[in-house]
């Protein structure tokens, strides 16, 4: 589809505040997939554009992380296929799931990715009372952390926002180490299973590739800002104001 000028800038002035709002307090989904639709991209398209758009986002917060992925490679490499997998079983669901179906799921969605989002905080705190250890996990640990890879990269290929607080609920369950180092490792396995969505997405005629381009650069820049105003901007309330208008954005979809 063609999009005009002003739509493009549309676009990529919301891929910035959704960069910064991802390197901030997390939830930029909630506003760069509703920025889509709003200029007539169908909500299957959407999705899939949204997906390679804030892919290099990923990239760039597993980077940012490496250093406490440093001795967790044995966890990184029994992790990496499943997480591969699911973005890709994911993927796979969402282009069955066809667009009528999934304008209908649309709303629900972004109430969970919503009330994930709501959730993050507390979470947090509860996965910081439980961690803490950095014994060696033993292979049943490493197994568990697998189902979860996988588990949450299937949501993760689907839609995606939200991602994130699955994957660190799921692998503080099973893996006994601390919350900065799973936080890393949740960040590579949301970066593999977006990236693996992504691929199966360019490989059909679902994306709208000027549009992830022009949000791609946008959510970089965004996400550089982010950086910079992270003493100034308080994420909490940030966090308030975009689970607010996910609430606004979901009741939209809802009378659509």
């Amino acid at each position: 589809m063609s999009l005009s000028v002003p739509e493009l800038v549309f676009l990529a002035l919301a891929a910035v505040a959704g960069g910064l709002v991802n390197a901030l307090a997390g939830g930029g989904t909630l506003i760069t997939f509703p920025a889509l639709t709003a200029v007539g991209v169908p909500a299957l398209n959407a999705n899939v554009t949204n997906t390679i758009a804030l892919l290099p986002g990923y990239l760039g917060g597993t980077y940012a992380q490496r250093r406490d992925l440093e001795g967790q490679r044995d966890r990184l490499l029994v992790v990496a296929l499943p997480a591969i997998a699911g973005g890709f079983v994911g993927g796979l669901l969402l282009l069955m799931t066809g667009e009528k179906l999934f304008r209908d799921l649309v709303p629900w969605l972004i109430l969970l990715a919503t009330a994930l989002l709501a959730l993050e905080p507390p979470v947090k705190r509860s996965v910081a009372r439980r961690l803490g250890s950095s014994e060696r996990p033993a292979p049943v640990h490493l197994g568990a952390a697998a189902l979860a890879a996988f588990a949450g990269s299937v949501y993760g290929g689907y839609f995606g926002a939200g991602l994130g607080i699955i994957l660190l609920a799921l692998f503080s369950l099973v893996l006994p180490e601390s919350l900065t180092r799973i936080n890393a490792l949740k960040q590579a396995v949301s970066f593999l299973a977006n990236g693996a969505a992504a691929v199966l997405f360019a490989l059909t005629g679902h994306v709208v590739w000027l549009a992830a381009l022009v949000m791609a650069a946008g959510a970089l820049l965004g996400g550089s800002l982010g950086g910079r105003f992270a003493t100034v901007v308080s994420p909490g309330r940030l966090r308030v104001a975009v689970v607010g208008l996910g609430i606004v954005v979901a009741l939209v979809y809802f009378v659509r």
